[in-house]
């Protein structure tokens, strides 16, 4: 038998396998296929492509053999359905507006229906683009809350809505001319014309006969009875026949010629009646809140709201007039309870089935509110920037921008609106923002009624009765200056524990004023500080404060409190880095309980759960936390929106015992505190430091005292330094509140949406503003008094005048002869001997020339060449001149103003006070003034000349250059028309016949000047717009003019980047960072770390800022190119960019170093500026741009800086 022999057989290749690797890509991954063959992969070998072979590939599929595009085959595409056509629906059309309608007609008694009558119907053809009527249909649902800006507004109460009837009589009044008396006597360009009227003779003297009228009643004959009946026609041909007046009675025939002379005499020498005084007006209706109201529930058996407490006399009479749909405004204090006037409102307006506004000054107010409403009233919306929460709701709460914005598209929210209520009123003082009050109050239709809430102001019977007159109705005042808790004033000079009893009474609950107090602590603060001269010097400096310092007043302070029982404090600090830094300082101070901390904790981790992980490690929340979970809060506009909240909740709770806040805390909702402290009288308002206002300091120390809770609220000032004077601690505690003035001006935006409707013009707007108040005040009796002047006007010769401009040719004369007399005199005086020595070292001058306008300096060195004289000389000017000649400005044309030729109306700076040197020549001093100063020339000019040097640039100048500047300041205020000048006859001693002739020339001119009316004319803003091209000449609203409408703010500036195509080729993120520039509130350079797009976007926006700017100051208007351009700040332009990309918020801190509330602040309002922008875009046919815009709004509203409100959950 065989055996069988083992073969052994080769290993096999890989390549006999029955596999098949296959690469994945380029990552190193592999898969086996069940089929033999070689290892492969899904990517070529070699290289990857290149740029020109994908664009050869892209060219050869696309271009040369498109066949294979999805395009062309049909079977993978979406299904369609066929529309069934019909032509016929092409020809139908909207049927007219019923003319008629059928009445029904009752029975007077039992209301028995008798029949139909037909009715004609008015405003049947009326719509929201071509009418300002409440009978106007509404408009689309979806445009029902904010309107559209091409809608017009509802007709303002208080103004004259005019009818068809008037709109059908002023149409055929334009379309028809009179021939005889509508035809022009006076050629365009003529002063005078040809009068083709008959003239009559004028009318004689009193006191003297007039023999034609002596005739005409006695019967000579001569004469047939046409000529008798033309006698006296106006087309009588006899022009020697004199009619006479109207208003006199027909001469009587007399039997002689004796009789009819003695009654004519006896009538021309009778004086006229003296007319009847006018009424006065009255709309501003006091309520006297002293009496009470006993019959309070006999009138009201069933109020609309009930409390669980009895109202106090002025909440009753406010309800009363409330029931009558009254408009009250009810001035009282802070936490007095003027929200119960406003919450009966609400409730009122939810029993008559109506809605209410309810508007506050900020957008923290407004949530703070729906909080508050919505807990007490479910049927409650918000309206804000950002969020918008039951719009349908009867009440809304708004800010005040936003009733603007309805008010102007035409909202039909404003149909079923009855009371709109605005509280804190006293804001309309703010600069910035408050002509929104004015514009709002003004706009509002006839059937709104107002409730106005306000802390305690002088004027309010004035504000009410410009508010009366300007809606003719009757406002009733109801103001009290009682406290519900009173307030006891203190000043604390402590700063140790041992000095923590150093708190003296001031100002007492019954406001007495205590000196002994007040010098108690002037001793006390003098012992100390001879104390410490003993120990360390005399020539030490005294306390003026530290942090360490800050903190041990703080520390002695709150132990004094914590001991007395008087937490929670509230310790207002006018500097958001010292409020954090003196919250900071106190770290060995822990005021909370173990089961307060656990509540501070649970609360805490509630509210931060909404945020993503890292924000919740952000820096300023983990501080915050820490510090309140030690009882201590910080309260400023750096603080983020949602932290604000959590420190506001947890200290209306009383979580929080010290709360370190700015001055926007005291605004708005009643969060009040045991003790009130200062800790200083001194605030920086954004130009100079200045005491408290009474009103500031009311409005602030109002928060000490919780109703019910405490007998007394505590007011302490801390006397770090030295104690203030009494005249000023006088002033500030016991002094009037600020009055509430007008802050209207006219705006772009006003002006555009008043010049869109043709019944609403401008100068309505200005005459019914409160600036224009006092003299419209009487405006009936003026009325009626000039009627009657008119009246005995007519009787007179018609005067020869051609409008307020007759005197401007002699007004030009006067200005030119003037600008001449007082140039040759100037010269005079520096070509004299004594005018010259005159002008030494010390001599104040007013300089004129090219870089400086009538700004006042003191000479500090003169040249010693007699024959080219150069006076070196300190000048005030706003900031520092530009060295390169190229980024100066073009010269504004030498046009003098009306003060400029009567006095020197000096340059007063702005900003804080700058100061330069400059080398005048003898042209350049303008006038030399009696003042003269005691400098040290070569000392200021060495400084000067030193602080040039790049190194030492950023120095401090010295005393003596603080104190020259100080004193030129002082002058510039105390003489605004300049100081007074040397006089050339008089001081210099000038005999020259031309100067004595020129001076007495030019006092008379001055006088001629003065008197000239054609100075009066008003430079008004709207010509910028025709400029621009947003309104024609006919006052037309353009389409550029309805995109300006339609944004929010920096209308002229966002209008002119989107018609410049400026924003349309750049990103949305790019966008967002670029327009970042118009909404930042902190100054900044964009930094070099920008990308070129950003940098070459913002010197585009810079040149378009410019532009306008020239335009304005070319048509008059006061703000330079620099002011406009600098309210441009670009220093988060890279911090914005990075958000948009998707940067998180915890590593934008590194970016900048703004405040972390200030940033989102920033991002919020420019989210709203990028919707303003979508909705621009839109109505010009840009819907790329309208796309970039709402993907830059997107990009924006992510994570904490868009996150949720507490007071909406």
């Amino acid at each position: 038998m065989m055996e069988t022999e083992r073969l052994v057989l080769p290993p096999p290749d890989p390549l006999d396998l029955p596999l098949r690797a296959v690469e994945l890509g380029c990552t190193g991954r592999w898969e086996l296929l069940n089929a033999p063959g070689a290892p492969e992969s899904t990517l070529p070998h070699g290289l990857p492509p290149c740029a020109p072979d994908l664009q050869q590939e892209a060219e050869q599929l696309f271009l040369s053999s498109p066949a294979w595009l999805p395009l062309h085959g049909v079977e993978h595409s979406a299904r369609k359905w066929q529309r069934k056509m019909d032509p016929w629906s092409l020809l139908s059309a909207l049927g007219a507006p019923v003319p008629s309608d059928l009445q029904a007609q009752r029975h007077p008694t039992t209301g028995q229906i008798l029949g139909y009558k037909e009715v004609l119907l008015e405003n049947t053809n009326l719509s929201a683009t071509t009418s300002l009527s409440l009978r106007r249909p509404p408009g689309p649902i979806s445009q029902s809350l904010w309107g559209n800006p091409t809608q017009y507004p509802f007709w303002p109460g208080g103004m004259d809505e005019p009818t068809i009837t008037d709109l059908s009589t002023r149409e055929e009044a334009e379309e028809e001319i009179d021939f005889e008396k509508d035809l022009l006597t006076v050629p365009p360009g003529f002063k005078k014309g040809v009068d083709f009227a008959p003239k009559d003779h004028r009318a004689p003297a009193s006191g003297l006969l007039s023999l034609s009228r002596l005739l005409e009643p006695l019967d000579l004959g001569g004469g047939d009875e046409d000529e008798t009946d033309a006698v006296g026609q106006p087309g009588s041909p006899r022009g020697d026949t004199v009619s006479a007046p109207p208003c006199s009675a027909p001469l009587a025939r007399a039997s002689s010629l004796e009789d009819l002379v003695l009654k004519e005499a006896s009538t021309a020498v009778s004086p006229p009646e003296p007319p009847k005084p006018p009424p006065q007006e009255q709309w501003a209706i006091p309520v006297d809140v002293t009496s009470p109201v006993g019959d309070f529930y006999r009138l009201i058996p069933q109020p609309a709201f009930q409390w669980a407490f009895e109202p106090d006399v002025f909440q009753k009479q406010a309800i009363l007039h409330l029931e009558r749909h009254d408009s009250v405004f009810v001035a009282a204090h802070t936490s007095a309870g003027k929200t119960v006037v406003a919450e009966y409102a609400i409730a009122l307006a939810q029993k008559h089935m109506t809605r209410t506004i309810y508007t506050s000054p900020i957008k923290a107010l407004s949530n703070q509110k729906f909080r508050d409403f919505r807990n007490t009233f479910a049927d409650v919306g918000l309206l804000t920037g950002d969020v918008q929460l039951h719009p349908e709701a009867s009440c809304l709460i708004m800010t005040t921008e936003i009733l603007r914005s309805m008010l102007y598209s035409g909202s039909d929210v404003i149909r079923d609106l009855e009371w709109v209520i605005f509280d804190e009123v006293h804001y309309i003082n703010d600069a910035e923002r408050g002509v929104v009050w004015e514009e709002v109050l003004i706009m509002l239709p006839d059937h709104v009624s107002i409730i106005l809430l306000s802390a305690t102001v002088p004027n309010a019977l004035e504000f009410a009765d410009w508010i009366g007159r300007l809606k003719r109705r009757q406002i009733y005042v109801i103001s009290t200056v009682a406290r519900p808790v009173p307030l006891e004033h203190y000043l604390f000079t402590g700063n140790s524990p041992k000095t923590q009893g150093e708190l003296f009474l001031l100002l007492d609950s019954r406001g007495a004023f205590h000196t002994k107090g007040y010098y108690a602590a002037v001793e006390a603060k003098k012992e100390r500080m001879s104390k410490h001269a003993q120990t360390f010097g005399a020539k030490q400096p005294t306390h003026q404060g530290g942090p360490a310092q800050d903190r041990g007043v703080y520390l002695s302070l709150l132990a004094s409190l914590r001991t007395r029982a008087q937490l929670p404090v509230v310790v207002f600090t006018f500097s958001r880095g010292r409020c954090d830094e003196q919250a900071s300082g106190l770290t060995s101070l822990d005021l909370t309980t173990s089961s307060e901390k656990s509540e501070i904790h649970l609360f805490l981790q509630r509210c931060l759960a909404r945020l993503r992980g890292s924000d919740r490690q952000l820096p300023q929340v983990l501080h915050m936390s820490e510090l309140l979970h030690r009882g201590l809060g910080v309260h400023h506009s750096g603080i983020l929106p949602i932290l604000k909240e959590i420190v506001e909740m947890l200290f209306s709770r009383g979580l929080v015992k010290v709360l370190f806040a700015t001055e926007t805390f005291a605004m708005g909702v009643n969060m009040p505190a045991r003790t009130v402290v200062f800790d200083s009288m001194r605030k920086h308002d954004g130009s100079t430091f200045r005491d408290l206002l009474p009103g500031e300091y009311v409005q602030m120390a109002g928060r000490a005292g919780r109703r019910g809770l405490d007998p007394t609220g505590t007011v302490i000032l801390l006397c770090k330094g030295r104690v203030p004077e009494m005249a000023d601690l006088h002033r500030m505690m016991m002094g009037k509140p600020s009055q509430l003035q007008s802050q209207f001006r006219l705006t772009y935006t006003m002006i555009l949406n008043l010049l869109r409707v043709d019944a609403l013009r401008v100068e309505d707007m200005m005459k019914r503003s409160f600036s224009e108040f006092p003299s419209r005040k009487d405006s009936k009796a003026h009325e009626q008094a000039l009627a009657e002047l008119t009246k005995r006007l007519g009787a007179l010769e018609e005067p020869d005048t051609t409008g307020q401009l007759v005197d401007l040719p002699e007004y030009y004369n006067w200005g030119e002869e003037l600008t001449e007399t007082q140039g040759l005199i100037q010269r005079r005086i520096i070509d004299s001997v004594n005018g010259l020595k005159s002008l030494s070292v010390g001599r104040v001058v007013v300089v004129k020339n090219q870089e400086h306008h009538n700004a006042l300096g003191v000479i500090l060195q003169v040249s010693s060449n007699s024959t080219s004289r150069v006076f070196t000389t300190l000048v005030l000017c706003d900031k520092p001149m530009s060295e390169d000649p190229q980024q100066k400005g073009p010269a504004s044309p030498d046009v003098p103003y009306p003060d400029d030729l009567v006095g020197f109306k000096l340059f007063l700076p702005e900003g804080p006070c700058d100061h330069t040197v400059a080398k005048l020549q003898p042209g350049d001093v303008a006038a030399i003034t009696t003042k003269v100063l005691r400098v040290n020339g070569e000392k200021i000019l060495e400084d000067f000349s030193k602080r040039q040097q790049p190194k030492f640039k950023k120095e401090p100048p010295l005393a003596a250059v603080t104190t020259a500047v100080q004193e030129l300041l002082r002058l510039a205020q105390a003489y605004p028309a300049g100081p007074p000048t040397l006089d050339p006859v008089n001081d210099l001693q000038l005999k020259d016949v031309s100067v004595v002739e020129g001076g007495l020339r030019a006092r008379k001119l001055e006088e001629l000047i003065r008197g000239a009316q054609c100075v009066h004319s008003p430079r008004f803003p709207a010509q910028v717009l025709r400029t621009l091209g947003y309104v024609d000449d006919a006052g037309t609203v353009k389409l550029a003019g309805r995109v300006a409408c339609a944004m929010s703010s920096h209308e002229l500036l966002l209008t002119e980047l989107m018609f410049d195509n400026a924003l349309s080729a750049l990103r949305p993120e790019e966008i967002a960072a670029l327009l970042s520039g118009l909404v930042c509130q902190s100054s900044g350079d964009p930094g070099d770390q920008l990308p070129s797009t950003l940098k070459q976007g913002v010197e585009r926006v810079r040149a378009v800022a410019k532009r306008i700017g020239e335009v304005q100051v070319a048509c008059g208007l006061n703000q330079t190119v620099e002011e406009f351009v600098g309210e441009l700040n670009f220093g988060l332009v890279e911090v914005v960019y990075e958000w948009a990309r998707g940067m998180p918020f915890s590593e934008l801190a590194g970016l900048s170093g703004t405040p972390e509330g200030l940033v989102v602040r920033c991002i919020q309002r420019l989210a709203e500026m990028c919707r303003s922008l979508r909705g621009a875009a839109r109505l010009v046919g840009e819907p790329v741009l309208g796309a970039k815009m709402e993907t830059a709004a997107t990009l924006l509203r992510r994570d904490i800086v868009f996150a949720a409100s507490l007071y909406t959950q």
